[in-house]
């Protein structure tokens, strides 16, 4: 074997151009279903007021859908960069707990790890939210990460482009991250058929919700992490009686 097949194998011993195909290939029909999300968000961009290029711009150095359509609405006007940054916390949130499945111990190296976990969207944490995702190399998860985020990078390019010319009266385009969660939540419960935490989830924003419309996030993460702390705490009581 030459030198460079041999540099042409991961730690796994499997063939990097392969398994970046695999993870391509993976990453294809969650890189079709953000085609509208992303030409909605460049829309958006265009039609508040912004220049063109800021579309892109965010979806390459932001990377959190939901909370790219909330930051155009505060650059439009001047949100103080406190707001900004609670607002992204609390809207960011979730991504903790990603992290805690997400399999980053099989991403080897510092900066593969570091841009893994940066690029730990919605999306790519569904695509990898199985057992099987425990064994993929690194050459696979990067290629889900990478397809994904330059496939939100081209789309809104593409919205801000156009911006000028879909009217603002097209019905549907602010329904797109709603529509986008439904699907990756049916996608996630398919895999782990846990009836408990989407209950849980929705018992949390109809709580929020009547106590305060205003505070209606940040009451309800704090409903949902508490239920989910004390499910997690009865449950090893329980395996331990």
């Amino acid at each position: 074997m030459t030198t460079t097949a041999v540099e042409a194998m991961d730690v796994e011993g499997q063939d990097v151009k392969d398994e970046v195909a695999a993870g391509w290939r993976i990453a294809l029909p969650a890189c079709a279903a953000v085609i509208p999300l992303g030409l909605a968000l460049g829309v958006l961009v265009v039609q508040s007021g912004l220049p063109w290029w800021m579309g892109p711009v965010m979806a390459a150095l932001v990377l959190a859908g939901s909370m790219e359509f909330l930051l155009v609405g505060m650059l439009a006007v001047a949100a103080p960069f406190a707001q900004i940054a609670v607002s992204t916390v609390l809207v960011n949130f979730r991504h903790v707990f990603y992290a805690l499945s997400f399999p980053l111990h099989r991403v080897a190296g510092r900066g593969w790890k570091a841009y893994a976990t940066f690029a730990l969207t919605d999306e790519s944490y569904a695509l990898t939210a199985n057992p099987e995702a425990g064994t993929w190399s690194r050459a696979r998860i990067i290629s889900i990460q990478v397809s994904f985020h330059a496939a939100w990078v081209a789309c809104v390019a593409a919205g801000a482009g156009l911006g000028s010319i879909i009217p603002s009266s097209v019905v549907g385009l602010d329904f797109a991250v709603t529509a986008l969660f439904v699907v990756l939540g049916m996608e996630a419960y398919k895999v782990r058929r846990a009836v408990s935490i989407p209950v849980l989830a929705l018992g949390s924003a109809l709580i929020a919700a009547l106590i305060s419309t205003e505070h209606m996030l940040l009451i309800a993460m704090a409903l949902f992490v508490g239920a989910l702390v004390a499910s997690y705490v009865a449950e090893k009581r329980r395996k331990h009686v």
